[in-house]
């Protein structure tokens, strides 16, 4: 395939020289006429172990040259990738300037020709940019005439392994609404070891910085977690390092499913015992601290959300912490049926673990003791639930739900707190252990 690839920094370099590697034909771009000429004359513009032997081997075999043209450039090859940096600035607004110029250069040279071209966004972007700044831009250097496909390939490389990440990324990701785009960028990546995902645009603009802000946590989380273990004599070396043996839980997509918020017997408790050690042992540990808090948001997101149907009727499904159990201890439930009764609403609930619950005693003398003006409003079945309620609020991705969702009617206004988990099998709407 002959591919044109848009600057010549970090991403675009490993890029155009790993596609010329896979045998495709690529002529790489820039205005940059310093790092043109380094990448004819085989010379790496940047530092990256097993690169300049690379460049050597490619432009050495004629599949990776370098020119200042776009019109050439697109006038050679099938398909762009626009590789420009989308730096910050001091607001945090990322600058899409490059992308802009880069798009309406592209849009000029395709002008010229009869033949549609696909033009492919790798730079990191937040969701919208394409649709909102590249496709305007295409369409602006293009005249207005509609001769470009456009699609969203975010890159997964790590600056010292690009190389190798490149070649075996954890994924190929392409988000388009066209299938002959994806089934192209499928063909270009055809020697990446890799599941090739086709989403759209902008899941795949968004992928990367979910990706991005999870990689920062983690390393914030493991250096807090250290100074917690240094004031209380553990090694934290050793404590992550076991951490990181668990991969059932630990090292997973467990608890990564958007949903409600946590509760249960365990990580609430937990959290605040190990934000009461730092604080005795004068340890700074901003980030766990922010977590509780975090969580309180998403109760108030969700009394927010049921006020703002200025409906008094409300029923609720699912009191448990989470679907399955009958555990209500810090249930996120409990606290958001709470301060809905006192909002003046009038609740009804349908939970018939914890119906059960109070029948047998598993947490019977929990119910009768600290929320026994709860336990008097539980329903019997959906039908009692529906024929009390105004508004539905789904707390659990529980069969309750699975029911009363199934038996609702149109005049019935439904407030998800699982964010659609409750309609998907094999979910769960609050994590605890």
């Amino acid at each position: 395939m002959r591919v044109s690839v848009f600057g010549l920094g970090y991403v675009g370099c490993v890029t155009a020289a790993c596609l010329a590697k896979a045998g495709h034909a690529v002529v790489g771009v820039d205005v940059n006429a310093e790092k043109v000429a380094m990448i004819n004359s085989a010379t790496s513009p940047i530092v990256e172990p097993g690169l300049p032997e690379l460049l050597r081997e490619v432009v050495g075999a004629g599949r990776l040259r370098a020119t200042t043209s776009s019109d050439q450039a697109v006038a050679e090859s099938d398909l762009s990738l626009i590789c420009v940096g989308t730096p910050s600035r001091s607001n945090g607004r990322i600058d899409v300037d490059a992308v802009v110029r880069t798009g309406q250069s592209i849009g000029q040279a395709v002008r010229k020709h009869a033949e549609p071209h696909t033009v492919v966004l790798r730079s990191t972007v937040l969701p919208g940019t394409a649709e909102q700044y590249l496709v305007p831009a295409l369409l602006a250097g293009a005249g207005g005439r509609a001769a470009t496909r456009v699609a969203v390939n975010p890159e997964f490389m790590r600056e010292g392994s690009s190389l190798n990440d490149f070649s075996r990324p954890p994924l190929t990701l392409v988000g388009c609404g066209d299938p002959a785009t994806a089934s192209l960028l499928r063909l270009l990546y055809e020697s990446v070891q890799a599941p090739f995902v086709h989403t759209s645009i902008r899941t795949a603009e968004m992928v990367k910085y979910a990706a991005n802000a999870f990689h920062a946590l983690k390393v914030c989380f493991a250096n807090e977690v250290a100074d917690v273990c240094a004031a209380l004599g553990a090694d934290g070396a050793e404590v992550m390092r076991v951490f990181a043996m668990d991969r059932k839980l630990n090292v997973s997509e467990a608890y990564l499913r958007p949903g409600f918020a946590f509760g249960g017997s365990c990580l609430p408790k937990d959290l605040r015992a190990l934000l009461y050690a730092a604080r005795a042992a004068d340890v700074s540990v901003p980030l766990l601290a922010s977590v509780l808090p975090s969580n309180e948001g998403q109760v108030r997101r969700g009394v927010d959300a049921v006020l703002a149907s200025r409906r008094q009727r409300i029923g609720v499904v699912g009191l448990s912490f989470k679907a399955g159990t009958d555990d209500l201890r810090e249930s996120p439930m409990v606290a958001l049926v709470e301060t809905l009764i006192g909002k003046g609403c009038d609740v009804r609930i349908l939970d018939r673990n914890v119906s059960m619950a109070r029948l047998v005693g598993a947490n019977r003398r929990y119910i009768e003791e600290e929320i026994p003006h709860i336990a008097s409003l539980m329903c019997a079945s959906a039908e009692a639930l529906l024929a009390h309620a105004e508004v539905i609020v789904i707390g659990n991705a529980c069969e309750d739900a699975t029911e009363v969702l199934a038996a609702a009617r149109p005049e019935h206004l439904t407030v998800d707190l699982t964010r659609g988990q409750a309609g998907r099998s094999g979910s769960r709407s609050s994590a605890g252990s």
